[in-house]
């Protein structure tokens, strides 16, 4: 399975490991690279195994997956990370997306949804619920909004806007007629000139100060 996406499961419970496990890889797409327990194994095989998705639980022992989100971060991993949490769990989504997170999904999801899910990541996609990006938005700081829109070129602004209407960068590039290396450069000044970490974070942005694709 050469073009495989290669998943990393990461969730203290032996059990949740196993399920996710037995359904993806029926997935002729999908191929599971490996396992870990907790938040700091999980970033240790990251790095070993070079995952492109990890599904990641919130609440572990140890090192939990908001920590562990940090430190994959620190050691800019590009492995793309989809949160797994169950519903109560939700106020605890909020700091994993800030983390870096590319979305995430509640534990009783579909399997079909699953798999979906994890092509979406993977194609560059943003998995955001209304609620939770209102929390998000909640917490952003307005005051620098209008000065830091300034400084983006009207492509920028272009580029910005398709980020916020959850478009990949291929998705980006055929809309705009550009090639994706293009593409990559302008979202790299974009988070430069914003101060932004992630594209999710560039998303939030985009919605809270009106700028739409």
């Amino acid at each position: 399975m050469a073009d495989a996406i290669r998943v990393l499961l990461v969730d203290d419970h032996q059990v949740v490991r196993r399920g996710l496990r037995t359904f993806l890889e029926v997935q002729d797409d999908i191929e599971v690279v490996g396992e870990a327990a907790d938040g700091a194994e999980g970033v240790d095989r990251a790095e070993e195994l070079k995952p492109d998705i990890i599904l990641m639980d919130v609440k572990m022992p140890g090192m939990d997956g908001v920590d562990a989100l940090r430190r994959l971060r620190e050691l800019n991993n590009p492995a793309r990370v989809l949160v797994v949490t169950s519903f109560t769990e939700q106020r605890t989504v909020v700091p994993a997306l800030r983390a870096g997170a590319a979305g995430y999904v509640y534990k009783d999801v579909d399997p079909d949804a699953l798999a979906g899910a994890i092509r979406s990541v993977h194609a560059g996609h943003i998995l955001l619920q209304p609620e939770v990006a209102g929390a998000l938005l909640a917490q952003e700081e307005t005051n620098t909004g209008t000065t830091r829109a300034g400084s983006l070129t009207e492509r920028e602004r272009e580029v910005l806007g398709l980020i916020a209407d959850g478009r990949s960068n291929r998705e980006i590039a055929r809309a705009l007629v550009l090639s994706e290396k293009t593409v990559k450069t302008h979202v790299s000044n974009i988070l430069m000139k914003l101060d932004l970490s992630d594209r999710t974070q560039a998303a939030l942005w985009a919605v809270r100060h009106g700028v739409t694709g």
